[in-house]
């Protein structure tokens, strides 16, 4: 793909005029590595990376596997090269027992500028090989009040709060999935925090919709991570109908990946509903125990290829700054969403 520095330089400024907007719910909050701060201040947003991951399973992971200066040496530059393109928030993905670490998102918020957001919350994809043994002997309820201490109180000793809940399915959908799940629903209605679930095919993001609905949560409080894997496209749409976030977020250079973003942008932007799209990479990462880090993804993906041709195929700046802002905002602010009915309930 030939891409022309006036073409480049065209998208830059667009990007940058992107700061100019502000979230729809004027008072919402988000949480960061650093504190709570205003839903507007987000701006252009990375919504699903990694700074580090560790697939060694929560049976073996430890702060020890690594170095955390090492970590923030090789990390660095990666982040520092994000200011061209006016990145301003960087929504970590990684949860705890897979090397979430909110001391090194806080140093690394402190050094660039850019505001960092964690998460609670447990992984099952995998074959729950990084889930913690308590997992199975919990109930959902249970697993929730651990979430929602850290929401309240903090991660550990650190005084960091999580900014959303992250959760992995499998496929199918096991017990131990559900009760994730189950836990997730209880621990967004006592905090307003979002569900990030790692899902890919439209089977269990439907089921995970079904649970929600039993606990009376609204689909706008549930991000379908990798939606961009379910092949047919009007499922994820009747998805986003439903209200909920469609995240197509593991975008990479090839040029499969990116016609394939291309693809689904233009068949949301035909049916008025980028309004319900989040875009990300799902890109880095440091891994402990390979050697310097192993192989590092850059974050800029979007900006030096994606943004490019979504120009050329006509995007206007406010669709770019809806999915790359605005709708941030609105899915990450802190917000208890309950269905309409049960809203309705509550009021009465």
């Amino acid at each position: 793909m030939n891409l022309s520095f006036a073409k480049l330089n065209k998208v830059m400024l667009l990007l940058m005029a992107t700061s100019l907007f502000s979230c729809q719910h004027d008072d919402s909050k988000v949480m960061t590595v650093t504190g709570e701060i205003p839903a507007s201040q987000m701006g252009v947003t990375l919504s699903h990376e990694h700074i580090l991951v560790d697939f060694i399973g929560a049976d073996s992971i430890s702060p020890d596997r690594y170095n955390r200066e090492d970590v923030v040496k090789r990390v660095l530059p990666y982040l520092e090269a994000l200011k061209q393109y006016n990145v301003n928030t960087f929504v970590d993905g990684t949860p705890q027992f897979l090397g979430r670490d909110p001391l090194l998102l806080k140093e690394l918020s402190e050094k660039t500028g850019m505001h960092f957001i964690t998460n609670t919350g447990w992984y099952a994809t995998g074959g729950n090989k990084f889930l913690p043994q308590e997992a199975y002997d919990l109930s959902a309820e249970e697993i929730a009040a651990r979430w929602i201490d850290e929401a309240k109180n903090g991660i550990g000793n650190t005084g960091i709060k999580p900014g959303f809940i992250k959760i992995g399915v499998n496929i199918p959908m096991t017990e131990m999935d559900v009760k994730l799940v189950k836990a997730a629903c209880i621990t967004h209605l006592a905090t307003g925090l979002t569900i990030m679930s790692h899902t890919g095919l439209a089977g269990p993001a439907f089921s995970q919709l079904k649970i929600l609905h039993e606990y009376g949560v609204d689909p706008s409080a549930f991000i379908w991570t990798h939606a961009m894997i379910e092949p047919k496209m009007d499922k994820i749409l009747t998805a986003a109908d439903m209200g909920t976030w469609v995240a197509f977020d593991n975008l990479t250079p090839e040029y499969k990946m990116v016609s394939r973003m291309l693809d689904l942008l233009n068949y949301f932007k035909a049916a008025r509903r980028l309004d319900r799209v989040l875009i990300s990479q799902d890109a880095g990462w440091y891994s402990p125990g390979e050697p310097n880090g192993g192989d590092f993804r850059e974050y800029s993906t979007i900006f030096d290829t994606l943004m490019i041709l979504l120009d050329k195929t006509g995007f206007t700046k406010d669709e770019i700054d809806q999915i790359l802002v605005t709708n941030a905002e609105n899915a990450f602010a802190i917000r208890i969403r309950k269905l309409q009915k049960q809203a309705d309930k509550t009021s009465e």
